[in-house]
């Protein structure tokens, strides 16, 4: 199951309103804890292999948290200010040290467990795009860089080595700068 997401495109949620969609569908056909791991996905872009080593310990009553990415090796600060709430608000109902726990023993959720919640909530919000576990950090890549129009920040936050992979990482297209060209006038 897990390798089908490599053989599918994997996109970023381009439209505000399909995020609000699979968050819907999340909360709605999934858990709490399968929303809040998109919630922190979308809105950190950490990879899926760190999110699900989070521990609860490390996250709460915290906006910041600085983290050792497992790919990288890097420290990374991620920012939960604009999610601390609901963060927070999760973190109660929890009885585990992971902050994404599985059902079955003292263990976080595995990489294809995520992937099956994920689709199955994109399936539910009608989401017919590519949806993989990558989307989140997909997802994040292309409305940071639609807010802020800054490359190499976001290179940097995602740890990649030329902006031009970001781009295409992020589905920043040649028809989508195209498209922008279009519209410029000074």
């Amino acid at each position: 199951m897990a390798k089908k997401e490599h053989i599918i495109d994997v996109q970023p949620i381009r439209s505000r309103e399909k995020i609000e969609d699979m968050k819907w569908a999340l909360k709605r056909f999934c858990s709490q804890r399968d929303y809040i791991l998109f919630l922190i996905g979308i809105n950190t872009g950490l990879r899926i292999g760190d999110l699900l080593q989070l521990k609860t310990k490390e996250v709460r009553r915290k906006k910041r948290v600085v983290i050792l990415e497992g790919k990288t090796k890097k420290p990374r600060t991620i920012h939960l200010e604009n999610i601390y709430e609901e963060v927070q608000d999760y973190i109660k109902t929890l009885d585990s040290k992971w902050l994404f726990p599985s059902r079955k023993g003292d263990k976080p959720i595995s990489t294809v467990q995520a992937y099956r919640q994920l689709n199955k909530a994109a399936d539910m919000a009608e989401i017919t795009e590519g949806i993989g576990t990558h989307t989140m950090r997909k997802t994040f890549g292309y409305w940071f860089y639609k807010q802020t129009k800054d490359v190499v920040k976001l290179q940097t936050l995602l740890n990649h080595s030329r902006p031009d992979i970001t781009l295409r990482y992020i589905g920043i297209t040649d028809e989508e700068i195209e498209a922008d060209l279009q519209h410029f006038v000074l």
